[in-house]
């Protein structure tokens, strides 16, 4: 599984910070930006979780 963020769609709220710490981080212009390629198997929930509340759908999973 593999998780994107559309960089000119996220506002920078960080719910997927908060939901999937171990995929997703904030970057220095406070967008998210995928730390864990490929996701982890034990992160693939909260990643979905996290794609599922992106405010704005920034989130992309690919299985």
């Amino acid at each position: 599984m593999k998780a994107k963020v559309d960089r000119e769609a996220c506002i920078g709220c960080e719910l997927c910070t908060t939901i999937c710490p171990e995929v997703f981080e904030m970057d220095d212009e406070n967008i998210a930006i995928v730390i864990a390629d490929p996701v982890p198997s034990a992160a693939h929930d909260t990643a979905q979780e996290a794609k599922e509340n992106c405010p704005t759908e920034a989130i992309s999973i690919e299985e």
